[in-house]
């Protein structure tokens, strides 16, 4: 990944969305922020929001950053290394977390969300999502925070035939498949939110992301899309392993954190709220002509090729998925970005 690119397309999409959305930043204003999977695809941007909104307006916000590897923590934030005001903390998010300082905002963005890890670690995918956050709800009642900002997903959702799907349509979910260690610890999370909220007063919100790409997406991460990228990237064909019919909603980054950000300053305890593109639903054939063809300098072509048995990769049989976002547009949130100046953009930074 080149360095210089992807700060350029970071920083101007940062810039974007303090700018383009009416958040109220100013209560962050002083205030402690603890991040879990800080370095993660989507948590990234949430550090990066916060730091750009103490380098430009001043606000004095101190970040704690949780990583399970510091490692990849120092490279995906770099340049902000030394800053006194970013405190990381590395260790695994099924231990307690004690952190040295009041904390007045907690967001739980750890969570292994890749489907490739949900046959080869199921256990480990689930504790972050139920054991993980139990620490965390404890933490937030003991020190009576303002805000905590759970990260479930539209996997929640299951085979629903309610298309868009709102927050209350629920489908089916196996739970004697090993698939839904995924969706099923992300429900039980979204109810232990709402249970700490009832009996002990935990201000707990919800947000369910669709289909989110861009900028920093790890391009062995496995989802399709990820792949598509990283075809893209490499000058190589894009090779479909299924009919390429199933449809997705597809947000790009810096919108989805505006309404993530919406949603923990602005939205209602023990909600949930759907944070995805509407607008931006594609079936996968189509997605990969047309990134394909956003570069045909490449010449690069979509080819079909039969899953191997043997793989690890276990497919989702939801075909259509599209969220009603009707409740984050009650908070003031609308995605903006198209699928082509999107993808655009996330290729570019590579």
């Amino acid at each position: 990944m080149s360095e210089t690119s992807m700060r350029s397309v970071v920083t101007e999409d940062i810039k974007w969305l303090v700018e383009k959305y009416s958040v109220p930043w100013d209560r962050l204003r002083g205030k402690t922020v603890l991040i879990t999977g800080a370095s993660g695809f989507l948590a990234a941007y949430m550090v990066e929001t916060l730091m750009y909104l103490n380098e430009v307006y001043g606000f004095g916000i101190t970040v704690i950053a949780l990583v399970r590897n510091l490692g990849r923590y120092e490279v995906r934030f770099r340049d902000f290394i030394g800053r006194p005001e970013l405190i990381c903390i590395e260790q695994d998010i099924r231990d307690p977390v004690v952190p040295d300082r009041h904390v007045d905002f907690i967001i739980h963005a750890a969570s292994q969300a890749s489907p490739k890890y949900y046959s080869t670690d199921p256990v480990g995918t689930l504790s972050a999502n139920i054991f993980g956050l139990a620490h965390l709800l404890d933490l937030a009642r003991q020190t009576k925070v303002e805000g905590l900002l759970y990260f479930s997903s539209g996997e929640v959702y299951g085979e629903t035939t309610h298309v868009p799907t709102s927050e209350a349509n629920y489908g089916y979910l196996d739970p004697l498949s090993v698939r839904s260690c995924y969706a099923e610890s992300k429900r039980m999370g979204e109810n232990m939110c709402v249970s700490w909220h009832h009996q002990f007063g935990v201000p707990a919100r919800i947000v369910r992301p669709f289909h989110t790409y861009g900028p920093g997406m790890r391009l062995d991460d496995g989802r399709v899309y990820a792949d598509f990228v990283a075809d893209i990237v490499h000058g190589r064909d894009i090779i479909l392993k299924s009919d390429g019919q199933a449809q997705r909603a597809f947000c790009y980054l810096a919108d989805a954190t505006a309404g993530f950000w919406m949603v923990l300053l602005g939205g209602e305890d023990a909600m949930a709220y759907n944070i995805g593109n509407p607008d931006g639903v594609m079936s996968i054939r189509e997605l990969a002509q047309t990134v394909a063809g956003l570069y045909p300098e490449k010449g690069i072509k979509v080819k079909f090729q039969q899953r191997e048995h043997k793989e690890s990769y276990l497919q989702s049989k939801i075909q259509v998925n599209c969220p009603d976002i009707s409740e984050a547009m009650e908070l003031g949130w609308l995605p903006f970005t198209s699928i082509e100046a999107g993808f655009r953009k996330t290729i570019n930074s590579y």
